[in-house]
């Protein structure tokens, strides 16, 4: 008898201690949660007025092509945000007629190869337009989906990461650095991709803050794995129109 009464008891210790650990549970998804929300909520905030802000300067951008490790090409432009947000480029730079003797093969050859990584090149910074600087609406459809994670920054005091998938394709993920204080962009890393996720694209972004304006990208790692071709664009000379 004492044994069934001992039995019954810590069966219902058993159940209060599992009925206790669901709701404690539940109130730390839920407190997860809000703060996920809250987060979102204030990235959208930020990113939005960001871009507003931004639309009041030029600035110039500088842009160093390499392939298989050896720079090719450096390119300069005059950079403005357009009326629909997207950026506007007019090279400061005078065309450079190639001057090296070729026979007409070889010079069709070399001609096709340019266009080829020309058009690799441009499907890349098209590519790389949709996820920089983070758009609200997309920041958003993530959070709906269910694709955003909210978590510490190793080694970041005052910071924290914003990690979204499916922010654009399938399979893709960008981890924003997040200022606390600021509510700013520190950082962003991407791992998206072209055609298919065997044409893998990596980015590193790291930010900057005008002063007395706002955020913007100060200098980008664009790595387009399959051609081997590297990107790296620097932004410098922000002045209001």
């Amino acid at each position: 008898m004492n044994r069934t009464l001992q039995n019954g008891r810590t069966s219902v210790l058993r159940t209060l201690i599992a009925g206790a650990a669901i709701v404690i549970g539940a109130e730390l998804a839920d407190a997860q949660n809000l703060d996920v929300q809250q987060r979102v909520a204030e990235m959208k905030q930020a990113a939005a007025a960001n871009k507003q802000a931004l639309m009041q300067y030029t600035w110039q951008e500088q842009v160093n092509i390499i392939v298989k490790g050896e720079q090719k090409k450096q390119e300069r432009f005059r950079v403005q945000l357009g009326p629909d947000g997207k950026a506007q480029r007019t090279p400061l730079d005078p065309p450079v007629a190639d001057s090296e003797p070729r026979g007409p093969l070889k010079r069709h050859i070399v001609e096709k190869k340019k266009e080829e990584f020309k058009e690799y090149e441009d499907q890349i910074k098209e590519l790389i337009q949709q996820y920089v600087p983070p758009e609200k609406d997309f920041i958003e459809r993530a959070y709906q989906q269910g694709n955003v994670m909210i978590g510490p920054m190793a080694g970041g005091e005052g910071q924290y990461r914003m990690v979204m998938t499916g922010y654009i394709k399938k399979g893709d993920k960008m981890t924003l650095v997040i200022d606390k204080a600021q509510k700013s962009l520190a950082s962003i890393s991407i791992d998206s991709y072209l055609d298919d996720p065997s044409n893998a694209v990596n980015v590193s972004v790291q930010f900057s803050s005008i002063p007395g304006g706002p955020n913007h990208v100060a200098s980008q790692t664009i790595n387009g794995v399959k051609k081997q071709l590297m990107l790296e664009i620097r932004n410098t000379n922000y002045e209001k129109k």
